[in-house]
């Protein structure tokens, strides 16, 4: 259920869906950053932090 909710929150809002699932790290405030510029290079990496790269999880 969580894994859904990030997913919807990853696509709507990207710098929350980094946020829940990486915490506030450099990669939430790069997001941050991306999304304020243009939308779509903030969801591209949103989607790329999330998903593609992997690594650990903030919440299990």
């Amino acid at each position: 259920m969580l894994e859904l909710i990030t997913l919807i929150a990853t696509i709507l809002i990207p710098p929350l869906g980094v946020a829940l699932k990486k915490g506030l790290s450099t990669d939430f405030w790069i997001n941050l950053i991306l999304t304020l510029l243009f939308f779509v290079p903030g969801l591209i990496h949103a989607v790329y932090v999330n998903y593609i790269a992997g690594g650990t999880s903030r919440i299990a």
